[in-house]
């Protein structure tokens, strides 16, 4: 009911703007005026027509303020008919860009703020814009509350002026059925929404960048709550679209527009970028000052730091945009703090001895690893809780961290590793071709390896179980516990077996006796590694390796071939072993080129299995040649056994590269 009892209104007021026009036009085309009967009633005519355009202006701001298109479109028709449609809207558009001008000013006016924060004391706000003592918070708390205000009436000014611009775009003209927007548009003018949009956006970064400059009191406070005033101005943004949001009319603002507007609070991300990349790299050069070298800092340090790292992260990590410039400031602190703890790296040969105890150079480098570890770990996992694309913004610094904390032990490691390398090699020098009771009895294991044993137990005692203290493995090496010492612990480890198969191989001639005597080293090295290096169960590989290498030795040449075991094992160890079956004028590789065994040690690090077989296969053919010179018609069976392994290894490899 309450409908149809305004619809007639609604129309009275559009025919009475009607006949208002039609009666003035006539009087203006006839120049009726002057004539007193004809002017009495002009004076009424006008006193009807701001009546006209008072009602239906308010009409017309009802419909504007309560989104109603009706009413809108009546209000227009009236102002349409009274032929005052285009400097009407121009009005109404300059009044709301009037409207939101204000509000961005009051909303940073700090002698407002001053007025409705509390008393602030007789001096209210200072010239630079700072409350006087004891007035900060309140001060702050209503300057969050006017931007807060501020957000909510451009809003609303913006959602007004896109619903008066939909109606204009498609009303028409009952009669004419002219669109009203032609008549208030002319080709090339901007539509109504940017002209309010770009007037706003400019007050506003007008606002922004006085306030920046004029007062330290804002400027403290937007650059600390950048984070705050972006996501508000986010929600604006967001709000307007959303509520602006119909299929087949143009959104209230484009997203030029909503970076232009986010481009007005740059001045505070800036400083807020500032501000955090400040506050990191004053915590990490106090716990490394530049022109102190020797100093490590303690454990609480280093988790400040780390926690400090992570706050800064949780105040922004519901940003996607802000998290990832954030993490790009951490970055470089990262890479800051990696700097300065590489500059404290021991790396003399104090920090390499491997015989003595832990100097104190490896000490301060066993917590140089441990705190990078540290933080590595840390922020490796706060990074788990956001998209991948951050962890790849942090990328290269955690791994710069990383690379630090493991050039801080990796030389104690290798030099340890050469040192049982040396042991190994020491098998050369033992005779395992020697035959009799004497040498199956005996039940200890080669000078060489109680050598190793005893150097690998005193790595442990004296270096690792420092590099695992305060780790919750410290007794126990495991894959499941990754770290930088157990990555390179099993590295080691693996090597070694490697390493020791590798030579052992290589022994040459191997006596049944020697065969147990070498098995009895192989169970004494599982046991020294399982039990102070690494749970050798867990090195995969290299374990599996060892485990078939010690029932191969005792197989018969001709059950070889068919053993499941040699899967286990690389084709070299294989062909190398076969040397130690065949006669004597079968060289090996070794013997051929006349090198040492560290020499063509050193050489098969540097060559793949295929390079490795081509010495072998050559030292086969020269094998193979003298038989044919002399005339004799049966070759060693490990002469086709050798050639079959071989093959295999070339057919494999082929298969390899084709599948590539």
């Amino acid at each position: 009911m309450a409908n149809s009892s305004s619809e007639p209104e609604k129309l009275d007021l559009s025919k009475a703007a009607q006949f208002h026009h039609e009666i003035h036009s006539l009087c203006e085309e006839n120049s009726l005026s002057g004539i007193s009967v004809i002017d009495e009633e002009l004076v009424w005519l006008s006193e009807i027509g701001n009546k006209v355009r008072s009602e239906g202006m308010k009409v017309l701001e009802r419909g504007m303020e309560g989104l109603n298109q009706a009413e809108v479109g009546s209000g227009l028709q009236v102002f349409y008919n009274l032929g005052e449609l285009r400097p009407t809207v121009d009005s109404l558009i300059n009044k709301y860009k009037n409207q939101g001008i204000k509000s961005i000013s009051v909303a940073l006016d700090m002698k407002s703020i001053s007025a409705s924060g509390g008393n602030f004391g007789p001096g209210g706000i200072q010239r630079s814009g700072t409350p006087q003592i004891g007035g900060g918070g309140k001060a702050k708390e209503a300057l969050w509350k006017r931007i807060n205000t501020c957000m909510d009436q451009i809003h609303s000014i913006v959602v007004a002026v896109w619903h008066l611009q939909r109606v204009l775009s498609k009303k028409r003209d009952p009669f004419t059925h002219v669109l009203l927007l032609d008549e208030v548009m002319q080709e090339g003018d901007p539509i109504l929404t940017d002209r309010v949009w770009e007037a706003l956006v400019k007050s506003f970064a007008n606002q922004m960048k006085s306030a920046f400059t004029a007062s330290s009191f804002v400027k403290e406070i937007f650059t600390a709550g950048y984070p705050k005033l972006y996501t508000m101005l986010e929600n604006l943004l967001e709000r307007i679209s959303h509520d602006t949001d119909v299929k087949g009319v143009l959104p209230a603002i484009s997203s030029e527009g909503k970076d232009q507007m986010v481009a007005a609070i740059d001045l505070f991300q800036t400083n807020f970028l500032a501000l955090c990349l400040s506050r990191l790299s004053d915590q990490v050069n106090s716990i490394f000052p530049v022109s102190s070298r020797g100093s490590v800092p303690s454990k609480d340090q280093i988790s400040r730091i780390a926690l400090r790292v992570q706050e800064e992260i949780e105040a922004v990590k519901l940003d996607g945009r802000l998290t990832l410039l954030v993490l790009r400031e951490i970055g470089k602190v990262l890479c800051l703090l990696a700097q300065r703890a590489e500059y404290q790296i021991s790396t003399g040969p104090e920090a390499r001895q491997v015989t003595g105890p832990a100097t104190s150079a490896q000490l301060r480098n066993f917590t140089l690893c441990q705190h990078l570890q540290e933080i590595h770990t840390r922020i490796s996992s706060t990074m788990l809780t956001l998209p991948s694309i951050a962890s790849e913004v942090l990328s290269e610094s955690l791994g710069a961290i990383y690379g630090v904390a493991c050039d801080s032990v990796t030389s104690l490691f290798q030099a340890m590793l050469d040192r049982l390398e040396a042991c190994i090699l020491q098998i050369h020098d033992q005779d395992f071709g020697v035959q009799g009771m004497d040498a199956v009895m005996d039940n200890s294991a080669s000078p060489y390896m109680e050598e190793l044993q005893r150097y690998v137990l005193h790595f442990r005692s004296e270096f690792l179980v420092r590099l695992l203290s305060g780790s919750s493995s410290t007794n126990t090496l495991s894959s499941n516990t990754e770290t930088i010492c157990t990555r390179l612990v099993r590295t080691m480890a693996s090597r070694v077996l490697i390493f020791f198969i590798r030579h052992a191989a290589l022994v040459r001639p191997l006596s049944e006796s020697g065969k147990l005597r070498m098995a009895r080293d192989m169970a004494e090295l599982e046991l020294a590694v399982g039990q102070n290096l690494f749970p050798v169960e867990q090195l995969g590989a290299p374990y599996r390796a060892l485990r078939a290498f010690r029932p191969v030795i005792f197989l018969e040449t001709s059950q070889l071939g068919a053993s499941p075991l040699l899967q286990d094992l690389p084709p070299s160890v294989v062909l190398h072993h076969l040397y130690s079956r065949g006669p004597d004028e079968l060289q090996s590789p070794l013997q051929r080129n006349k090198l040492t065994p560290l020499q063509y040690s050193l050489w098969m690090d540097s060559q793949g299995e295929d390079q490795i077989w081509k010495g072998i296969k050559a030292t086969l053919d020269d094998y193979a040649a003298n038989i044919r010179v002399r005339g004799d018609k049966e070759f060693s069976p490990v002469y086709p056994l050798m050639l079959r392994v071989g093959s295999l290894l070339t057919e494999n490899a082929s298969l390899l590269q084709k599948s590539r």
